[in-house]
């Protein structure tokens, strides 16, 4: 990494070339601010966030901040949400920050050494969406459709099988709706579980999940058995 990029583009105006930068491939970000050390400043600052942010959505800059548990914060951190809002959680085509937000809120929870109980992370998540005006239903369609994004986009690794046997392992918590734990997502993760991280599990573990499944969920699927 050098002082200043090399050639003609590193002596241009700062306002120029974050508009250079910012058409460029999303993908590539990571290895342009690697640059120079000019470079790599102007993605750490809100400039060039704020910029990608007009570009590529121009309406989110009219959107007021919300009440609720989980802030908005920096344009760094908008832009990751609505770009999570647009390509990993549906949402019937429409592209909605708070969804992004409350995303990235559960899978750092989830990266947690000591992961808080899914069900306190399930009620600030229904909190949060009845605080913007949603329904208890749309809340819980909601959560349940992000809970459902972040498990399938966690690493394949071993602690992310330990999370989701933690998971599967929770007692039911008997709340009311919308606060009740989604069966959709749990039927998710024991089927993470069985097809993805069969490997990891020794014969006993294996055979205290499949009662834990088949407890909830009858009849089970074939593609969960055998081990």
């Amino acid at each position: 990494m050098t002082d200043r990029g090399d050639g003609p583009i590193g002596s241009l105006p700062e306002h120029l070339l974050v508009e250079i930068l910012t058409r460029l491939p999303t993908h590539e970000w990571v290895q342009i601010s690697c640059v120079s050390k000019h470079w790599a400043s102007m993605f750490r600052g809100e400039y060039l966030w704020q910029t990608a942010i007009a570009r590529k959505w121009p309406s989110a800059g009219f959107r007021k901040r919300w009440p609720g548990p989980i802030p908005r914060g920096s344009a760094r951190r908008r832009f990751q949400a609505l770009y999570v809002s647009e390509n990993l959680v549906p949402s019937g085509g429409e592209i909605d920050e708070l969804v992004g937000h409350t995303y990235l809120y559960l899978k750092e929870q989830l990266e947690r050494v000591a992961v808080p109980p899914s069900s306190i992370l399930h009620g600030t998540i229904i909190d949060q969406f009845i605080a913007c005006g949603r329904t208890g239903e749309k809340a819980h369609e909601l959560a349940s459709n992000i809970w459902i994004a972040v498990i399938d986009n966690l690493e394949e690794n071993q602690q992310t099988f330990m999370l989701l046997k933690h998971l599967a392992q929770e007692g039911d918590f008997f709340l009311p709706f919308p606060y009740s734990r989604s069966y959709k997502v749990l039927w998710r993760v024991f089927d993470k579980l069985f097809t993805d991280f069969r490997d990891c599990f020794n014969g006993a573990d294996y055979h205290e999940a499949l009662a834990g499944a088949k407890s909830r969920f009858q009849p089970v699927p074939s593609s969960w058995l055998g081990h």
